[in-house]
């Protein structure tokens, strides 16, 4: 059976070519348990893919409709070939970071196959510290960041001695009964001539939703015709990171205590997110000026926010909208780029909680537009936001796998036409995780960049007085 695909889905499948995948993906460290090593997990890896069960939504693939003009749907793959999807790597003797980045670059540069459930998970081996690797990705039709970091939480526990855990690929074993009674009475007593209250509460939502659509398209517009912080912007510069791009892959990483910017964020009356923006401002500030390719007015970043609420994770695809944040980038000091960023955040976090999720998924995707336009080809008169910038939520405490503990989280994400570079931050534990994903042929060597960062949170400590 084929189920019809949300738009927003599909449109990661349109915009898909060999220069252009459009996964997202993570790179997991895990240290082995007391007197164990990388072999013992790829042994209790392989002994469950014997076992041959697989997660309902990693079983659904994606297909075109013949009936309803080739539009994309899902439908569950009933014998999932694990061979394909569960691999094996190893690094080069002694395997450091360095070696592990080079590889999971080559490895996000690859396509999925549409033929198959657009995921894949690889087992890296040979890592001179004793830990061990496992760089998932899974298509973004199939996952927005947030349902992907719920999903690898739920694969993980709190407890180190735990054992008999599912492999990250299997259904969850649940330690008692989560059945839900559901009546079999329709809720709600009849309305007029009949129909159901509920049928009547839909129509009329509907139909509210439809004419709160105008309010919020003039406000969007309004927004960005003053340069305040919304879903719209109408004044990202041109620079060399919004260039057309090719499919080989650069990626960088860093962590840091994410107790520094909470620290910052408390001084400055700020969020941790946008203490993250106003380290990614000061880091692009400089390491664009270090290419003499600074543009005058500031750039532009997108931020996606999630609109997903809890008794919707479970659920394929994407819930996410966006803000346009105003960086900062032309001002030289280091606490005006956080007041502006901040600013600008408050902003639009007000204007997206004035809406309903409908209008607010329709005003991100206007905001969005000049970005889809560049993925499938067609310029437009509005140029697409310089970078974008994310914050997903990671697990706050340590988790393990069969005692092997998570150590390092790193997200890969997506680069496009027009937007070279993402960066894209989770937390993990006590630390807070940067994965610089950028084009390898039009962004620089971004090993600087990180250095950049690293400067800009010391900038930003030491404005406030730590």
């Amino acid at each position: 059976m084929l189920l019809p695909m949300a738009p927003t889905d599909s449109m990661f499948l349109l915009g898909e070519s060999r220069d252009h995948p459009m996964h997202v993906g993570g790179l997991a460290l895990f240290a082995p348990p007391d007197g164990g090593d990388a072999r013992d997990v790829r042994a209790l890896l392989d002994s469950s893919l014997g076992r041959g069960d697989v997660a309902p939504l990693l079983r659904k693939r994606a297909r075109r409709s013949v009936t309803s003009l080739g539009q994309w749907g899902w439908e569950s793959d009933v014998e999932v070939d694990l061979g394909h999807h569960v691999r094996h790597d190893a690094l080069p003797r002694p395997g450091g970071i360095t070696e592990l980045l080079e590889l999971v670059s080559r490895l996000h540069a690859v396509l999925l196959d549409r033929s198959r459930p657009l995921w894949e998970m690889h087992l890296i081996e040979g890592l001179a510290d004793g830990r061990f690797a496992v760089y998932t990705k899974i298509h973004h039709a199939l996952a927005d960041g947030v349902s992907a970091m719920k999903l690898l939480r739920r694969g993980l526990s709190a407890d180190p001695a735990r054992r008999e855990m599912p492999a990250p690929w299997e259904p969850l074993v649940r330690e008692r009964s989560a059945l839900r009674h559901v009546s079999d009475q329709p809720a709600g007593g009849p309305g007029p001539r009949g129909v159901p209250a509920t049928a009547l509460r839909v129509a009329r939502g509907a139909l509210g939703e439809l004419g709160g659509l105008v309010p919020a398209l003039v406000g969007t517009v309004d927004r960005a015709l003053r340069g305040r912080g919304g879903s719209l912007s109408l004044a990202a510069p041109g620079s060399m990171l919004n260039v057309p791009i090719g499919g080989a892959r650069r990626f960088a990483v860093r962590s840091w205590p994410i107790e520094r910017l909470r620290l910052v964020a408390k001084h400055a009356e700020a969020t941790i997110n946008d203490v993250v923006l106003a380290m990614c401002s000061g880091a692009l500030r400089g390491y664009l000026g270090d290419f003499d390719a600074l543009p005058a007015d500031p750039l532009i970043a997108m931020v996606p926010v999630s609109l997903r609420g809890e008794q919707r994770e479970g659920k394929a695809g994407n819930e996410i909208g966006v803000l346009m944040c105003n960086l900062a980038t032309d001002l030289a000091d280091p606490a005006n780029r956080l007041a502006t960023v901040t600013a600008s955040m408050r902003e639009g976090k007000q204007a997206l909680r004035a809406m309903s999720s409908a209008q607010a998924l329709a005003m991100s995707a206007l905001g969005s537009a000049p970005l889809a336009l560049g993925m499938f080809g067609m310029g437009g008169p509005i140029r697409p936001p310089n970078v974008m910038i994310s914050n997903v939520p990671g697990p706050a405490k340590p988790l393990y796998w069969n005692g092997a503990r998570l150590t390092a989280l790193y997200p890969l994400s997506i680069p496009v036409d027009g937007q070279a570079l993402n960066i894209t931050c989770t937390s993990t534990d006590d630390e807070i995780a940067f994965g610089l994903t950028g084009c390898r042929r039009a962004v620089p060597l971004l090993q600087p960049l990180l250095g950049r960062l690293d400067d800009e949170l010391c900038a930003l400590e030491k404005t406030v007085g730590l």
